[in-house]
């Protein structure tokens, strides 16, 4: 019986040098990548963190430490004194969506405004569509990181747990938890993406409505 021959040696050393190259490259993109998603989301994490501190500001909780962005994972976070009532948790928790709604659709409608100012975005002057571009990018940025973290659904229903015997008017905030993380498990299926674009549409609207 014939044995076949094995492939030369600069073969497979060509091959393994072809793999190892891959790997490299891969790799290097994909840290390109996470630097990028990084860039990408900056604004909307720092307006959904400042929102948590400011929150705990106004309602008289301590912050014990605020990152509002970084290279890491969370990309951002508070960390706060135990609220005395539950009305303070609520509030730090669902503060983010209310303000980085707000900011979106303020950047969002900047946004609009530049575009229809120029009519014909390829004769416009490139401050204004780099400015426009900016808006947008923010934007949706921010509206994407409008959601409350299911962080805040967990404290919030460890409270409510814990509490609804003493005070049965906690269970109110419980359609707040479901809801919370209803909408962190929808953003697997680009919930968050979807709300953005939604609040531009309706930036479009609101300038179209009131002739800006």
């Amino acid at each position: 019986m014939a044995v076949e021959s094995l492939p030369p040696v600069s073969t497979v050393l060509a091959v393994l040098g072809l793999l190892v190259a891959l790997a490299v490259v891969l790799r290097g993109l994909g840290f390109l990548l996470r630097i990028a998603i990084h860039l990408f989301v900056f604004p909307g994490v720092v307006v959904h963190e400042f929102a948590h501190a400011s929150a705990c500001r106004l309602v008289g909780v301590r912050v014990i430490e605020a990152v509002y962005f970084r290279f890491g994972n969370p990309p951002g976070y508070v960390r706060h004194a135990t609220p005395d009532q539950y009305r303070q948790s609520v509030v730090i928790s669902v503060a983010p969506f209310l303000l980085n709604t707000v900011v979106a659709v303020a950047a969002f409608v900047g946004s609009v405004v530049l575009v229809s100012a120029v009519g014909d975005v390829r004769t416009a002057p490139l401050e204004y569509a780099v400015a426009a571009c900016a808006l947008g990018w923010i934007g949706l940025s921010v509206g994407m990181a409008a959601f409350p973290s299911t962080t805040d659904a967990r404290t919030l229903w460890a409270r409510s747990r814990r509490e609804w015997r003493r005070s049965p008017i906690v269970l109110l905030g419980v359609p707040i938890v479901a809801l919370i993380y209803v909408v962190n498990v929808l953003s697997w299926l680009w919930a968050h993406v979807l709300y953005a674009v939604g609040l531009f549409v309706g930036a479009v609207y609101l300038v179209g409505a009131l002739a800006i």
